[in-house]
């Protein structure tokens, strides 16, 4: 089975100049033809095309690419294989920029005093200063921002540290916890619920209603839930749980 250069630009996504591009320059060109001299794409044409759009999709230029693809000893196993590892190494990469970012998200919620230089230092080469613009933008007008912008300008770089030490231990033992098989409404979830408001009041005075909003928050903000998720999974649901039920001992 053939395809014309019409068909394999709809197949791919591409265009039809982008696909005589590739011709002229040696990287696809189709053995095929038809009387009339059209080029005619062969399903080996069209997984070599596969190949190409992937590694451009990776950033390889069309050189590297057809240095990749002269190499003879490599099949398409091989080039799945390849191909495998570079997506694989990649999503370790977004992932980990993924935690990074959200982590600091939560953070610029509360207001960071800091230079830039101590928030890569302390929050990793992942810090963005539009994520304090975000939260400012969410919850600037509110007496939480005002307080977290009081509070947290006191700070010294090692109050910071210690901070966020303390954060990253809180949610290993939530997350031992949840793993244990404590119900998020036991004694155990609930204590632990009310240490973690507790530590938001380094910030600002987190009162039960607060707390359950935030709690809620983590649910139906994606990034705040891939911070906890990216802990343990199911985590963010957990604790939101955990939130509401020491909410309800506290007020009932």
């Amino acid at each position: 089975m053939s395809y014309s250069v019409g068909q394999v630009a709809e197949l791919a996504g591409v265009t039809v100049r982008t696909l005589h591009h590739y011709g002229q320059i040696g990287l696809l060109e189709p053995q095929d033809r038809t009387s009339a001299g059209y080029r005619r794409y062969s399903e080996d044409d069209l997984d070599r095309l596969r190949h190409i759009l992937f590694y451009r999709e990776l950033g390889f230029s069309l050189d590297d690419i057809a240095t990749i693809l002269a190499d003879r000893t490599a099949g398409t196993g091989a080039h799945l294989r390849r191909q495998r590892e570079l997506l694989a190494d990649r999503i370790g990469r977004l992932q980990a920029m993924v935690a990074a970012v959200d982590k600091e998200l939560e953070a610029h919620t509360m207001g960071i005093q800091l230079t830039p230089e101590e928030k890569f230092e302390i929050f990793g080469p992942n810090y963005s200063a539009d994520y304090e613009t975000e939260a400012e933008q969410r919850w600037g007008d509110t007496d939480a921002w005002k307080q977290s912008q009081e509070r947290t300008s006191k700070l010294s770089k090692q109050q910071w540290i210690e901070i966020k030490e303390a954060g990253d231990d809180l949610n290993r033992r939530l997350a031992a916890a949840m793993t244990g098989g404590a119900a998020p409404d036991s004694v155990e979830a609930m204590d632990l619920a009310e240490e973690h408001r507790a530590s938001i009041a380094t910030f600002y005075d987190c009162g039960y209603a607060m707390h359950r909003g935030l709690g809620d928050m983590y649910l139906a903000d994606e990034r705040f839930t891939r911070t906890y998720e990216d802990v343990a999974p199911g985590l963010a649901r957990w604790l939101r749980d955990a939130i509401h039920a020491n909410a309800d001992r506290h007020e009932a």
